[in-house]
Order: structure tokens, then C-alpha cells, then sequence
């Protein structure tokens, strides 16, 4: 049996031909993703290339695909507190695999209701209070968001005593909405899965509808999930295992884009001393941050005023480069591809500073505070110091010359930083995580075994 995998992307639609009896990859092709006239003719395009490389005519026996075509999933998400129940909310979209394009908390005063109402998010996720905590705060917001009449579907994650009350003012107000679990039931702990599952059926039965995707309908079994989620769901199960096949454990991708870098870790990050203190809201097994300054191309201006010349300097040889001038030129014109040493080099620094802040944002911290009779460190975030495996995707990794030194700059010197000390390091130079987070929604196992087999360890 064979199953073709698919992955609309941004820019590319690519695909990913699987001999499920052999378990392996025995074919991938890409072709122009074009969802402004009708996404099917870049798909055709790959299936065309991919048959004329094999030879034959490819009919697979099955076809899964991920999306993240015109801008993906993009959500806004509303809570009662910054730090709690809003961050909460953040965190649990970002797992599902949306771009999260603002976080509202407190009060929703008019300002905020007017972007929201101009806002051209897919889905609002909202949410607040504990169980059996704030009611009042929560159902004046649900109140002021009714009010804008928004036509998008509203994912109630709230308080289980005043989820009908919530919900009922939603309804009486025309607006569509799918009730889950709260986000947050008690201060500090985190509860993502059901939102993230009632974020995915929603991007399945409508988003993928609105996003152009109508003329797929027959030409492939399922539009499962946003891509984001996908690399999510295969670096789960490539770190949890399944079934009789063991995982790898905790484990770390670092996906280094031209707009993002975005980090994904596996792992729950706890204490590793009994002596440190845990405080602040504690993280999901799988974890997802999106760095919207640190990217190639289209960021690569912001990256340069985020981390600032000295720090990308520390990665050159040649110190009389000019560095803004040279980010400036990628995000001018965000195709550029290096042709010269210089060039290579370059990128190469970039994705190793974009790396290095990604990460240090993404791990946690240690703060070190002086009680009555002694100092006691404080842990904040997960605590990923003994990871052992980081794998890297992106073309400047794929197609850097030296991939280590680029992944290696996620080795924080600083004692305080919760960053991996000594792991090993591996390479999607195939890019084959997004199409296997998808099989492993039917074959985990098998997803898992490839994994192992194609992604390459880089010395």
C-alpha cells in the first residue's frame, strides 16, 4: 500500500510518497502553491513531477494532507489575566498550530473590540477563570464580545460553572460557537488538549473550506490538521514512541524560517533538583513558540534590531561586513539565495543568532533569591538542560554547510539559562516531519520508524 502525504504550505505544496509495506520514502516532489486561483493546479504539478521521476503514474492507495496556505491558521485569543489564564489561552493555540495574531486580557474595552471586529482571524479562542473562580470579570467580556457580532467560530474554554451562561450569551448573539474543556482549572496548571482538538476539527470542517480548498474535495481522504501541528504531533511521537516502538525521549525541533524561528520541545521540563522551586504556570508535555522577529528573510530586519550587530558579529569571520545593510538586502528581497562563500556565510550567522534567542526564549530560567537564612533558586519554564536529541529543519539548514555550528548556538553558556548542554544534533534534510506527524494520526508506529531511519546525524 501505498499513501501519498501532502503538505500546503505558504509558499510550496509538497508531497510525500510512502511504500507502507517497505516503510519507507520512496518518492517527494513540490510544486508552487496556488491558492489564489485554485490550490490544485500546484498540487497536480507535484504529482506530475513525481510520476515522470518514478516513472509511472502515481496512485496512491490513500491521501492525508496538513495546510498552512494563505497565512494558515490565525487565531486571536482572549483571557481574564496576562500571566494565567491568557498565557494559557496563548499556549494552547499555539499547540494546535495557529499564529497567534494578539493576546487580550482584563477588561475588553472598546479599542480592543474594534480590532477584534476588524481582525482577519479564523478562530477566537476565549477563555478565564479557574473552576469555581472568576465569574463576573469572564461573562462581562463574553458580554463586550458578543456585542461586535463577530462572524468567525468562538472556542469557549471558560469556568465550568458559567459555561452555559457564556455560552447562552454568544448564541443569543448569532455567533457560532464550540464549547471545551477550561484551559486553565487551577492556577498555574495548564490543560491544552482540549481546545487544541476542538481547534483542529474546526480547521478541518471550516478553515481548509474558507482557504480555497474546495476543489481537493475527492482528490484526497483528509485535510487532518495546520501544518505547525503536524511537526508537533511527529516530534510527540517520535519522542513518546507508540505501541511496541520506543521513543527517543525528550527531544527539541527548531524549524528556522524567512518570517519565524519557531522551537517545539517534547518534554515536561520539571525541576531537576529538589532544592529549586517551581513557580508560575506550568508547561504542556509539548511545547510551541513562535519567534515572529527572528526569521531570514521577511524578519530578518527585525531580527537584526531584536539581537543587534555585536551578537550576529560573534558568528562572522569577516568583522568589517556590514551587517545591517546585509539584512536589509534579505528582507528586501525575500527570494535571495546564497550563491557566494559570503552569502552562505551570512545566513549562517543569522540562523545561528535566530537559533540562540529562540531557544533562550523557549527554555526556561533560574532566578536566585536570598530567603531569611539562605539563597533559594527559583525555576521558571522548562527546565531542558539534559535533553539529549535537537533536530533542525529549514532550508538554511538543510542547505547550510555547516548545520552544527547553526544548531550548536543553542548551548547557553549562562548557568541561569535552562537550555540543552551537550545533546546530540540531527537534520530534517528531507522534510519529512510535517508529513509524518501526519501518517502517524493512522500509523504511528511506521511514522516512527522512518523517522529514525531518514533524519540525519550531523557531527
Amino acid at each position: 500500500m501505498n499513501i501519498l502525504l501532502v503538505d500546503f504550505g505558504s509558499t510550496y505544496t509538497k508531497l510525500t510518497l510512502v511504500d507502507m509495506d517497505k516503510e519507507e520514502i520512496i518518492a517527494r516532489s513540490n510544486g508552487i502553491t496556488t491558492v489564489e486561483t485554485d490550490v490544485k493546479v500546484g498540487y497536480e504539478e507535484a504529482l506530475s513531477k513525481m510520476s515522470e521521476d518514478l516513472g509511472y503514474e502515481v496512485k496512491p492507495d490513500k491521501i492525508l494532507a496538513c495546510s498552512s496556505a494563505a497565512g494558515g491558521l490565525k487565531m486571536i485569543a482572549i483571557g481574564l489575566t496576562k500571566n494565567l489564564t491568557a498565557e494559557a489561552a496563548t499556549r494552547s493555540a499555539l499547540g494546535a498550530g495557529a499564529r497567534i495574531l494578539k493576546t487580550y486580557y482584563y477588561e475588553l474595552p472598546d479599542e480592543d473590540l474594534e480590532e477584534i471586529k476588524q481582525s482577519p482571524c479564523d478562530i477566537i479562542l476565549f477563555s478565564g477563570g479557574t473552576e469555581h473562580g472568576n465569574r463576573n470579570n469572564v461573562i462581562n467580556n463574553a458580554k463586550r464580545l458578543a456585542s461586535t457580532k463577530v462572524k468567525v467560530p468562538i472556542v469557549v474554554s471558560v469556568n465550568s460553572r458559567i459555561v452555559d451562561e457564556v455560552s447562552k450569551i454568544f448564541e443569543d448573539a448569532g455567533m457560532d460557537i464550540y464549547v471545551t474543556d477550561n484551559v486553565m482549572p487551577a492556577v498555574n496548571i495548564l490543560n491544552p488538549e482540549g481546545a487544541r482538538e476542538t481547534i483542529r476539527q474546526i480547521f478541518m470542517d471550516r478553515i481548509v473550506k474558507a482557504k480555497g480548498m474546495n476543489s481537493m474535495k475527492g482528490e484526497i481522504d483528509s485535510i487532518l490538521m495546520p501544518t505547525p501541528q503536524a511537526v508537533i504531533k511527529a516530534a510527540q511521537m517520535l519522542s513518546l514512541g507508540s505501541g511496541d516502538e520506543e521513543g527517543v525521549g525528550d527531544l527539541m525541533v527548531v524549524d528556522i524560517g524567512g518570517a519565524t524561528t519557531d522551537v517545539h520541545s517534547i518534554g515536561y521540563g520539571h525541576p531537576t533538583d529538589r532544592t529549586i522551586i517551581y513557580e508560575g504556570l506550568l508547561e504542556p508535555l509539548a511545547k510551541r513558540t513562535v519567534e515572529g522577529d527572528l526569521g531570514m528573510r521577511y524578519s530578518a530586519e527585525s531580527l537584526y534590531e531584536a539581537v543587534g550587530k555585536d551578537d550576529i558579529l560573534k558568528y562572522l569571520k569577516n568583522e568589517d561586513i556590514d551587517i545591517e545593510k546585509n539584512c536589509r538586502y534579505r528582507a528586501d528581497n525575500i527570494k535571495f539565495v546564497p550563491e557566494t562563500d559570503e552569502d552562505y556565510e551570512f545566513d549562517s550567522a543569522m540562523a545561528s543568532v535566530a537559533t540562540e534567542h529562540a531557544v533562550a526564549r523557549h527554555v526556561g530560567n533560574l532566578t536566585k533569591r536570598f530567603t531569611k537564612t539562605r539563597y533559594v533558586y527559583y525555576q521558571t519554564g522548562k527546565d531542558l538542560t539534559k535533553l539529549k536529541t535537537i533536530i533542525g529543519t529549514g532550508g538554511v539548514l538543510v542547505h547550510a554547510k555547516d548545520p552544527r555550528s547553526i544548531l550548536s548556538s543553542v548551548e547557553n553558556d549562562d548557568p541561569m539559562s535552562l537550555s540543552p548542554k551537550s545533546p546530540d544534533y540531527y537534520i530534517d534534510s528531507d522534510y519529512i516531519l510535517s508529513a509524518m506527524g501526519l501518517l502517524s494520526m493512522e500509523y504511528p508506529e511506521v511514522a516512527i520508524r522512518i523517522m529514525k531511519k531518514d533524519l540525519r546525524k550531523v557531527r
